[in-house]
C-alpha cells in the first residue's frame, strides 16, 4: 500500500490537545504522528477516521532527544516607520 502524500514536518501543525503533529486529511479528519513516533524514528501519519496516511519527511535528529516539539522560528518582525 502506497501513502496518499509525502508532507515535510514544518508543514504539519503541532496539537498540544492531541499531543502530535497533524495534517489535514481529505475525510475531514486529521493525520497524526506523535512526538513519541517521531523520537522512535516512525515516519506515517495516520488518519484515525479512514485508511489514508502520509509519509513525513522530518531530520530524526532534530526529536531524537525531544522532550516537546523543536520550536519552529516564524518570521521576524519589521520595524515599519
Amino acid at each position: 500500500m502506497s501513502a496518499y502524500d509525502e508532507v515535510e514536518i514544518e508543514d504539519m501543525e503541532w496539537n498540544a490537545e492531541l499531543k502530535a503533529y497533524t495534517y489535514p486529511c481529505p475525510c475531514g479528519d486529521l493525520f497524526q504522528i506523535t512526538l513519541e513516533d517521531l523520537r522512535l524514528g516512525e515516519e506515517i501519519a495516520r488518519c484515525p477516521s479512514c485508511s489514508l496516511f502520509l509519509t513525513v519527511v522530518y531530520n530524526a535528529e532534530d526529536f531524537a532527544d525531544a522532550k516537546e516539539p523543536p520550536h519552529k522560528t516564524g518570521p521576524s518582525p519589521v520595524a515599519v516607520a
